[in-house]
């Protein structure tokens, strides 16, 4: 099994790097060590193009003289090429026909096997082209939908997330490296200034990760998009408000109370915020086990929302203490069916923050999507740099701080054995988010420094 996933790994492998479907231009990439051979074979040329310089070739199927397209082929040799290997571009044009047809003419030649998600971007990673945060950063460009979410990607691509791991985990493996001095010259104590330094370094790291990590999450909320979660009672007009704000009919509407069982999302472009809205069952006491069970994801949906979307109807303005307990500061109480209210507004809504509005007659619905852009415009700016995007660098970061501290409690004990695999472990974090993890590192610092076997 071993043997056949090396062998995989071996092949040279080709996809369809633009987009699917008919389009004026596609571009077919080859990548591996049969490039050439895939070149010269559907050239059917013996020599190979100029490297990075787009060519116009006729290309045949396995050399024969039946022709599938006319278009460019830009030839990048290894390593200058994106994925470090030989590399290859085919510009035809877009119909299905000629790229179905391109790639059974390379699946003929030896050695070559169509392209799994991601795998070019993994082979760059894999030959050192690019860090894990980059790789990351690159699918986060392809599938971003809003401004701010392609600012964000191109932002982590251009290096400053990854430099800042680098500079932090650069900084514990120094201190690292004078903890392994002493472990393995253990008669000779570490001079003060050195154990200064350890502290300096180790406190000041601590803070600086400390305080990325006190983001709000707002790298994530760019990234995945703001969570909004429309929950009330039945028939209060959810699903309305959900098709309202999506300008297309997502959920059903009907007179019949508990219509929606489960949870229906849309994804929403707001003023350039990537938004995910959420309709949920109607919340009340219900004997049906798949109503209930509905009634049960709703509350988990409004549980972990950026914002709530509160509403009743003012026909049933009574809302009960579930509702209650969820309009904090990052909820907004909405009063729907103003149309029918009679008299004025019952004074116990105005200590919550409430908009009254009428989907059907559409009233009020702009200083409701205002209000809620305004919570959006909150949640989405901070004065500092975006280090985090994923959960995956959170989690690591966490692990990272969790390690620091118990090497500083350490130390403090001369435990510089227990203290030192605080500390590897610390670094470790930080390079897993990267993507390095090299103990050669540790080991150069060391004979820098300190000329150990001089």
């Amino acid at each position: 099994m071993g043997k056949n996933i090396l062998g995989l790994n071996e092949m040279t492998i080709y996809a369809l790097s633009s987009g699917p479907g008919i389009s004026g231009v596609a571009v077919i990439r080859v990548s591996g060590k049969d490039t050439a051979k895939v070149i010269k074979t559907l050239t059917g040329n013996s020599r190979l193009p100029r490297p990075r310089v787009a060519s116009l070739q006729k290309f045949n199927k396995n050399g024969q003289k039946n022709l599938i397209d006319e278009g460019v082929i830009i030839w990048f040799p290894a390593p200058n090429s994106y994925t470090g290997e030989d590399l290859a571009e085919f510009h035809v044009h877009g119909s299905r026909a000629v790229v179905n047809a391109m790639h059974l003419a390379i699946s003929k030649i030896k050695n070559c096997r169509l392209a799994e998600p991601g795998e070019f971007t993994k082979k760059a990673f894999q030959n050192g082209r690019i860090n894990l945060l980059k790789a990351e950063s690159i699918g986060d460009l392809i599938s971003s939908e809003t401004e701010i979410q392609r600012k964000q990607a191109l932002k982590i691509m251009s290096g400053h997330s990854s430099d800042k791991f680098n500079s932090w985990r650069k900084k514990l493996l120094k201190i690292l490296s004078h903890i392994e001095a002493k472990i393995d010259f253990p008669d000779e104590d570490l001079p003060k200034n050195i154990i200064r330094e350890i502290q300096k370094i180790s406190n000041n790291v601590l803070k600086e990760i400390k305080k990325a990590l006190n983001d709000q999450k707002v790298g994530e909320r760019i990234r995945s998009g703001f969570k909004i979660a429309i929950i009330g009672p039945p028939n209060s007009g959810k699903s309305s408000l959900l098709n309202y704000l999506s300008k297309r009919d997502v959920a059903i509407v009907s007179e019949t109370a508990g219509t929606t069982r489960d949870v229906i999302e849309t994804h929403l472009n707001l003023d350039g915020y990537p938004v995910i809205v959420s309709d949920t069952a109607g919340i009340r006491n219900s004997k049906n086990e798949i109503e209930k069970k509905g009634i049960k994801i709703a509350l988990s949906h409004a549980q972990d929302a950026d914002l709530r979307l509160v509403i009743v109807s003012t026909r049933n303005a009574d809302f009960t203490g579930v509702f209650k307990g969820f309009l904090t500061k990052n909820a907004i109480l909405v009063i729907n069916k103003s149309d029918l209210l009679r008299g004025k507004l019952d004074s116990k809504f105005k200590k919550y923050e409430h908009v009254l509005i009428s989907i059907k007659k559409d009233l009020n619905l702009n200083k409701l999507i205002t209000k809620i852009k305004s919570k959006l415009k909150n949640k989405f700016t901070t004065n500092e740099d975006i280090l985090i995007t994923r959960e995956r660098h959170r989690q690591n970061l966490i692990n990272c701080v969790h390690h620091l501290e118990k090497f500083q409690t350490k130390k403090s004990n001369q435990d510089f054995d227990k203290a030192a695999e605080d500390l590897r472990l610390a670094t470790r974090h930080l390079g897993m988010i990267v993507g390095k993890v090299d103990v050669e590192e540790l080991l150069g610092s060391i004979f820098n420094d300190f000329c150990i076997g001089k």
